[in-house]
């Protein structure tokens, strides 16, 4: 049993994603603000990118450069293992993936935006209702000849 929680202990950083996980999944499900919604959806991209980013770190390991690449095997040379670098992968993936979160949370800002000057109001329940009910068509806005 010590042994169990001596592991968990260990982990916690991948407790602590997991915990903000279902924080962003339950602001997604629960909440009925559009705003609420999309804070929860940025959390839960978040939660992800930074549990993809500690699978990457190795404790002892040194950054991917190797310098004197170009000598040979012989006396004074070392061997270079892969194992003391650390993988660039998935940093270089989770930097491209803090890119599409950012703008897919300023795309969906913008949306919300129009949805609010459209319907007066950012809650769901509100927008549903008014989206059943037959609203009469508006003209657009705009130059006509």
């Amino acid at each position: 049993m010590a042994e169990l929680l001596t592991q968990i202990v260990a982990k916690y950083n991948y407790w602590l994603y997991i915990v903000l996980m279902m924080i962003g999944l339950y602001a997604m499900i629960v909440k009925n603000n559009l705003v609420k919604k999309l804070v929860g959806m940025n959390i839960f991209q978040t939660s992800i990118i930074l549990f993809y980013v500690s699978i990457g770190y190795k404790k002892g390991a040194t950054i991917p450069i190797i310098e004197n690449a170009h000598g040979g095997h012989g006396a004074g040379h070392t061997v270079i293992q892969a194992a003391d670098y650390i993988n660039p992968l998935p940093h270089v993936l989770m930097l491209t993936a803090i890119v599409v979160s950012v703008a897919t949370f300023g795309v969906a800002l913008a949306l919300t935006v129009k949805v609010y000057q459209r319907y007066q109001t950012l809650e769901e329940d509100e927008i549903r209702m008014r989206l059943t009910r037959v609203e009469p068509e508006q003209p657009e806005v705009g130059i006509h000849d």
